[in-house]
């Protein structure tokens, strides 16, 4: 993990503070007294499923909306909607690109660095910067409709990097972009911690966010349920590795043996593959194998699969992901 900002006490400063935050719409409360902390330094990951409460969150983080009681600091600060001293500290991603049909590459990321940069000088060069940083300097006078989606994705994080802000939010930068963008997408996002940048991250891929992401919230019905790393996050699920081995004679008895098993939960079996869902163990591989040897069948290829993020997620919330 990268090293984080630290004050003189050793305490890893804050970028973001928020404590009981409330937010109703009506009826509906979006925000049941919602708390997230977020270092300086790090790549955060704020995951839940659609309605969960995370654009509300952001959006009362960066005083877009109003909610009813809690708190919101920003760098130690309070977060106000005519907090412009903050706001220009902090860029934006949204998940929809949001870029200017008439323009072309090069004079949407100037307009958008201009909101927080007035000197033209100096956006010229931040302007550069930016274009360079996300790979796009061959395209420079194309406009948004003759770039792939991939290109058009790293234009959106150009025209929100570009004032080179402290704080980013990053809303599902890589959605529908082929494998190469991705990975584009990623590596430039590691960048752009490396370079200072504290980065809030969301997103429906769970690979992702386990790459690079240094610490993830999950949350549902605006509430904060769980908080951690990603093993850490994997130590609080009930569920431990999931087996698979090719065996084509596994007989009834055979079968009842392994569902009889104390680690197991679940054990799925159709004839040529058999699917075994344990609880958390140190050899559970080698007792179901034990089994099946046993009972006299042959076991051919095996897999073993650790619980992943999306196990968690599944477990916590009890919803798939969506997009």
């Amino acid at each position: 993990m990268k090293a984080q900002q630290h004050t003189q006490t050793g305490q890893t400063e804050s970028a973001i503070s928020v404590q009981g935050l409330v937010k109703r719409y009506g009826e509906v409360l979006a925000l049941d007294d919602f708390d997230l902390q977020v270092r300086q330094g790090e790549i955060f990951g704020l995951l839940g499923p659609n309605g969960s409460g995370k654009s509300t969150a952001i959006n009362c983080i960066l005083a877009l909306i109003e909610y009813d009681s809690g708190s919101v600091r920003v760098f130690d600060k309070s977060m106000r909607s005519n907090s412009y001293d903050l706001k220009r500290r902090i860029g934006i991603v949204p998940q929809n690109v949001a870029v200017i049909d008439e323009l072309n590459v090069q004079e949407n990321v100037d307009y958008f660095c201009s909101l927080y940069v007035p000197q033209k000088q100096t956006r010229r060069e931040l302007v550069d910067e930016a274009i360079e940083f996300v790979g796009l300097e061959e395209f420079r006078k194309y406009r948004p409709k003759k770039l792939s989606g991939g290109l058009l994705r790293r234009l959106n994080i150009a025209c929100g990097i570009a004032h080179k802000p402290e704080l980013l939010f990053l809303d599902e930068p890589t959605v529908a972009v082929d494998p190469q963008s991705r990975n584009a997408i990623l590596e430039g996002i590691k960048r752009l911690n490396a370079n200072g940048s504290t980065i809030v991250y969301t997103s429906h891929y769970m690979e992702e966010v386990e790459q690079i992401c240094d610490r993830i919230l999950i949350m549902d019905h605006g509430r904060h349920l769980a908080l951690g790393t990603s093993d850490e996050l994997k130590q609080m699920v009930g569920a431990g590795e999931r087996i698979r081995i090719e065996t084509m004679d596994l007989s009834e008895q055979g079968l009842r043996i392994i569902r009889d098993m104390d680690c197991v939960i679940d054990v799925e079996y159709d004839g040529t593959l058999l699917q075994v869902q344990c609880k958390r163990g140190d050899h559970n591989l080698l007792d179901v194998l034990d089994a099946i040897n046993r009972s006299g069948a042959t076991a051919g290829h095996v897999t073993s699969q650790l619980p992943t993020l999306n196990d968690v997620f599944l477990e916590l919330t009890g919803k798939a992901l969506r997009d």
